[in-house]
């Protein structure tokens, strides 16, 4: 008994914050049980994947339209660029000089759900605009009036280098998000970092180059804004059909393709720490071997455990993009060994690399949305007051400062809907490219079986996870 209870205190100690905003902090019956959602996720993928199959047989169904001219941008767009630098510098001054409260300190609510959850969004409905705006670039551009060799660089970019710079950014992100004690203090510091990184990177090796290769919201913004039906060029805006950039290109580097893998297995990972079944599956210690090490059960070892368990879960975070990316170029070996194509097992992960962003893309909004409402909105009254000063600069200081809290039936099915929705969609432009890929439809067919399984497979753990938070007792 003592154990259970004692355990039970752990789980909850040990929760992320961000389960609040999955569970809302109460449980949920589901109406049906679970594993009928599951099985009914599991037949829509299916089923969709057949009509794909019978219907999208001919050579139209491999061709992708051409875009069309809507209008033609200004290159210069000076009041964007300078509010966009301006908010980066607010972000930094509010962390070091702001209230120590993070729910009322500016920079986290608009530098993790504004910024990074907002823009995200953004990019997949109007194209990539961050490019217009980019504000590390806007800097780099700046400096390099005073320094006119940064523009180009001082080195050439190597090619061996390709995306990993963007990739490590990101990993350290996605760390620094999930293990560290965040406060306004903590995200000013490593913006400020992230800022001279990027201009030492500019300085090395020109403005244009980094922000291409090495400047991660760039590389992040670029990708979800391959299902937008716009598409930015550097001075026109055109429109394309939707989910048709995913068709027009695909990535060159192994490096982008772990990018992507990481966009999908960082959100689950978040998902999956916080149930109460990732917890037990450390510390309720199955095999015996932590209590045999440490002469009683881990959960009476909190103190000295947590390091270890800390390590445990940071490997496993930085790992996912790999495992991930084994398990689906096994798939592809798979589609190889089926249709026989020339193709090697690489070339073929890059090919269908970007048929993958629609699930991360839904995999992000299921797990994150939810917090615009609870946090994200309050914003508003933080311009008024962006350091926590009990300023009312533009007279909105007592506008939307509570939460909104979305029924958590509605959050459940929306959710629901939105993984089915975009494995759905996955399906759909794996095929398409399977029918530029192979010589016959049914070689198209045949390569996409070992694909349906794996986004069978991402269907149901996604459900699970989120199912786990609301359903726990």
């Amino acid at each position: 008994m003592r154990r259970s209870i004692a355990l039970a205190a752990l789980v909850c100690g040990l929760m992320p914050s961000l389960a609040l905003a999955h569970s809302f902090g109460r449980q949920y019956n589901l109406p049906v049980p679970l594993w009928l959602y599951l099985y009914g996720g599991a037949a829509a993928l299916a089923l969709s994947f057949f009509l794909a199959a019978f219907m999208m047989r001919g050579e139209q169904h491999a061709v992708v339209k051409p875009r069309r001219l809507l209008y033609k941008k200004s290159s210069k767009a000076y009041l964007a660029r300078s509010l966009s630098v301006g908010f980066l510098l607010l972000t930094i001054a509010t962390g070091f000089l702001g209230n120590r409260d993070p729910y009322v300190n500016f920079n986290m609510t608009f530098f993790w759900i504004v910024f990074l959850l907002g823009f995200t969004y953004l990019s997949t409905l109007t194209g990539n605009y961050y490019r217009d705006i980019n504000p590390f670039t806007s800097l780099g551009l700046v400096f390099s009036r005073v320094f006119p060799r940064w523009r180009r660089g001082y080195f050439r970019y190597p090619s061996w280098a390709n995306y990993w710079p963007a990739l490590i950014a990101y990993l350290g992100l996605i760390w620094i998000e999930l293990f560290t004690h965040n406060t306004p203090l903590s995200l000013g510091q490593t913006l400020g970092a992230y800022t001279l990184y990027c201009l030492v990177g500019m300085a090395l090796f020109g403005v244009a180059k980094w922000s291409r290769y090495g400047e991660l919201f760039s590389v992040m913004f670029r990708l979800m804004a391959l299902m937008s039906p716009f598409h930015r060029g550097r001075h026109t805006v055109s429109w394309q059909a939707p989910l048709s950039g995913m068709l027009r290109e695909q990535p060159r580097h192994l490096a982008l393709l772990l990018f992507v893998l990481f966009l999908l297995s960082s959100t689950a990972f978040d998902g999956l720490r916080a149930t109460s079944w990732w917890v037990a599956l450390f510390w309720q210690d199955r095999t015996g071997l932590l209590t045999e090490w440490l002469g009683s059960a881990p959960i009476y070892n909190f103190s000295t455990l947590r390091p270890y368990y800390m390590a445990y879960e940071s490997s496993v975070l930085l790992l996912s993009p790999f495992v991930y990316g084994a398990i689906y170029m096994l798939c592809m070996a798979l589609a190889k060994l089926l249709t026989g194509s020339p193709l090697t097992v690489i070339q073929l992960s890059l090919r269908f690399a970007y048929s993958l962003l629609p699930i991360a893309l839904v995999y992000n909004i299921t797990h994150y949305y939810t917090l615009i409402f609870t946090q994200g909105v309050k914003v508003v009254s933080m311009l008024s007051d962006p350091f926590g000063w009990g300023w009312n600069l533009f007279g909105t200081a007592g506008l939307w400062r509570a939460p909104i809290i979305p029924d958590v039936a509605v959050v459940w099915h929306t959710q629901v809907g939105l993984i089915v929705l975009g494995h759905v969609i996955s399906v759909y432009i794996g095929h398409r490219i399977a029918l530029r890929t192979f010589a016959t439809a049914r070689q198209a067919t045949l390569s996409q079986l070992p694909l349906l399984v794996l986004m069978m497979a991402f269907t149901a753990s996604g459900l699970w996870i989120l199912a786990q938070p609301i359903g726990a007792r």
